[in-house]
């Protein structure tokens, strides 16, 4: 029979209790003096327990009644936090949010991005992960990533909108003889040895720097195949070859590496936010991706520092 007992049966019984006056409490809760006398009853006959001890003049709380009260109180503070707590999940600030990167994104906008997202929703877990573009779709479609920064083009069905487009540079070491020159051209790389990324790594910018250097005539001749680039650019200080990286990498601080633009118009590395369309079958979108896609429009309209 208990598990015929509501929440409202424990609210009314609560008002009462508080007010020791069924008047009372029945205008706080906007019913009739004889509906809650009526639940009031309904609740002690559910429970087998007298609750309150009432005269035409007196109520009064019985001793089970109190100790009841105790425990109700509780209760209901423990249902409402539940309800407060599913409601901020439903409006996507808790739960955790999965996010996918590439190199490039760490060293551009996502940490200005994940900055203001946590100023803004700071009880939502933040689960980053680093991936190459085509790990970053297959992770997307198998919803281990909820939204990704990753490279376009893209073949996997998914929502994206880009959010960054910079060009490659020339990296050299910093004693190399191309270094003392600001005015060079890709056919001045045809006799050096060149440090890459792995073409499954990136294979739509890997096939334009091919077709960069073949336009030129020649092939480039590749000594190592590495990831990220601070690791490439590691690898240019400590003098094994030049390397094709995006403008953001100069930021970078680090001795024994020189960059150069080039006469030729340069491969762009673009930098998309890539998430799965609530369309598609068996996709749940956490309402969190909501937020942090407003987060990101929000911060494209801000004026870009000088």
């Amino acid at each position: 029979m208990t598990s015929q007992i509501e929440l409202r049966h424990l609210r009314y019984f609560v008002a009462v209790a508080q007010a020791l006056h069924f008047g009372r409490a029945a205008e706080q809760l906007s019913i009739t003096q004889p509906v809650l006398s009526d639940q009031i009853r309904r609740l002690e006959t559910l429970l087998g327990v007298q609750l309150l001890y009432r005269t035409k003049r007196v109520v009064a709380l019985t001793e089970p009644g109190r100790i009841f009260l105790a425990d109700v109180l509780k209760l209901l503070e423990h249902t409402e936090g539940a309800i407060a707590t599913v409601q901020r999940a439903a409006q996507g600030q808790l739960g955790t949010l999965k996010i996918g990167y590439t190199g490039p994104a760490l060293y551009t906008v996502l940490p200005e991005i994940l900055r203001l997202f946590r100023d803004r929703y700071p009880a939502v877990e933040l689960s980053l992960h680093e991936h190459c573009t085509p790990d970053q779709e297959a992770a997307l479609l198998a919803d281990e990533l909820h939204v990704g920064f990753l490279h376009p083009p893209i073949e996997a069905p998914l929502q994206q909108r880009e959010v960054l487009c910079e060009s490659m540079m020339m990296a050299l070491p910093e004693h190399h003889p191309l270094a003392r020159q600001t005015d060079l051209s890709i056919k001045d790389f045809a006799q050096e040895s060149f440090i890459l990324f792995p073409q499954t790594v990136g294979p739509h910018l890997h096939s334009q720097i091919m077709m960069l250097c073949t336009q030129a005539g020649f092939s480039p001749q590749v000594v190592q195949e590495v990831t990220p680039q601070p690791t490439m650019i590691g690898l240019v200080a400590a003098g094994l070859g030049v390397a094709f990286v995006a403008e953001s990498l100069q930021s970078i601080s680090r001795s024994g590496v020189v960059y150069r633009s080039l006469r030729e118009t340069m491969p762009q590395l673009k930098l998309a936010i890539t998430w799965k369309a609530p369309s598609q079958p068996r996709t749940v979108v956490p309402p969190a991706v909501h937020n942090f896609l407003t987060v990101i429009d929000e911060w494209m309209q801000l004026p870009t520092p000088v």
